[in-house]
């Protein structure tokens, strides 16, 4: 009589094999997320700027609510001068908020205009910018039209509202330069260099 192979029965596999074959599964279950979030953020490193194919091209126009209860077109933004338009997370990032007073001083000294943009509700953003003692106006983009049209939704993963993004306007009407940033606080230094203020 031949002796039964053990191996041809799959149910006589061990306890100690099948502990380490669930140990592999719940190893792959954690690495294919970390690796999906690794491709994305190699790819947008490498796939230049998004946003940047309106560069050189004339600015979409609009017309927004701002947190001071009046309206501002980017026609009599660019009245003024050349402008910055801020796209930032918003409620919920402080650094979004502390961001705006020093670009605005840096920026007002080389005589360009600093114009914040977010995606929040009117009466969550008077309250956020009360706390950080931010007393300029900020454009509300609660449908996300504008932030869609200058190309700032869907950078470092944020699907439904900017990241912490830059569009340097002329008076011409002409986008001059486009930077998003993964951070959300950048130096003045760096933003200058980034726009080619001088």
């Amino acid at each position: 009589m031949t002796p039964k192979n053990r191996l041809s029965n799959p149910s006589s596999a061990s306890p100690s094999r099948k502990a380490r074959r669930g140990s592999l599964w719940a190893w792959v279950g954690l690495a294919v997320p970390l690796l999906v979030l690794l491709v994305i953020i190699i790819v947008g490193s490498v796939s230049g700027e998004p946003g940047s194919a309106i560069e050189a091209q004339a600015a979409p126009g609009f017309t927004l609510p701002d947190t001071a209860g009046g309206t501002e077109s980017l026609d009599e933004i660019l009245t003024r001068g050349d402008a910055v338009l801020y796209f930032s997370m918003g409620v919920g990032c402080d650094g979004c908020f502390n961001q705006i007073p020093e670009a605005a001083a840096g920026l007002q000294a080389r005589g360009v205009q600093l114009v914040p943009v977010m995606v929040d509700r009117r009466d969550m953003l008077v309250q956020e910018a009360a706390r950080f003692g931010i007393t300029m106006p900020i454009l509300i983009d609660e449908n996300r039209e504008v932030s869609a049209a200058y190309g700032m939704l869907g950078v470092y993963g944020h699907g439904d509202r900017p990241s912490h993004s830059f569009a340097l306007v002329r008076s011409d009407g002409t986008v001059a330069a486009v930077k998003h940033y993964a951070t959300m606080f950048v130096s003045l230094d760096q933003l200058l260099a980034d726009l080619g203020i001088t």
